[in-house]
């Protein structure tokens, strides 16, 4: 089966799109779609999503990713691309309703070539653009790890069982493992604080203990 084939296999209709698009809003969930072509930006348009993410094979499609933008922010996943052609289309976007993701999207991938250093890159050169992680691999570490490095937003492949047929699965995170993820993210960006050294409540009392048995020894006997 060729990729081409492949996508037609496993992509929605438009009224699969339609339920989706009623579901979520009986939910009140945000949803929103990677689109491959302009017709069908057009199509999906019709459900007035409040984003669109341009996948990393489309970094180089300019009149796609400009027909994406639509006035709306725009995920641009960077994988597979180098860094003249990151620059390149931001310089063509510009920064404006625009979210970077850093991405190696193989499936899955190796960890020895995630290379989340990137994002720290990616941070320094669009000090104003909000920077995230697209992740593709086996387990839940390094999407911890983007965000102990400071980036704005994960995403990762949701599926009911890895063990469905189609290529993704394995890459995918299935549903208790995502409620982990997502109660780790929030726990981690607690941890991270704001940097300001300073002695908590807590802390005090430990202290008073141990400041009180310095002041007070008890007798040693030897």
């Amino acid at each position: 089966m060729t990729y081409i084939g492949y996508l037609h296999k496993v992509e929605f209709t438009l009224e699969q799109y339609a339920q989706i698009d009623a579901y979520c809003k009986a939910k009140g969930i945000d949803w929103f779609v990677s689109c491959w072509d302009e017709e069908s930006v057009d199509a999906i348009e019709q459900s007035n999503p409040p984003l669109y993410k341009a996948p990393s094979a489309s970094l180089t499609d300019i009149l796609l990713l400009r027909m994406k933008s639509t006035g709306k922010p725009l995920i641009l996943s960077t994988g597979m691309s180098t860094s003249q052609e990151i620059t390149e289309a931001v310089n063509q976007l510009s920064t404006e309703n625009l979210l970077i993701a850093h991405s190696t999207p193989a499936y899955p991938c190796s960890v020895s070539e995630l290379n989340l250093l990137m994002i720290r890159l990616l941070q320094k050169q669009y000090p104003d653009t909000p920077i995230g992680y697209s992740g593709h691999e086996l387990g839940l570490a390094p999407s911890w790890a983007a965000i102990s490095l400071g980036d704005n937003f994960v995403k990762r492949h949701v599926t009911l069982d890895r063990s469905m047929w189609e290529t993704d699965q394995t890459a995918s995170v299935e549903i208790l493992r995502m409620y982990r993820l997502v109660k780790d993210i929030m726990d981690i960006e607690k941890t991270m604080g704001d940097g300001v050294k300073r002695v908590y409540p807590s802390e005090m009392s430990v202290w008073e203990q141990v400041y009180r048995q310095l002041r007070e020894p008890e007798p040693c006997l030897s």
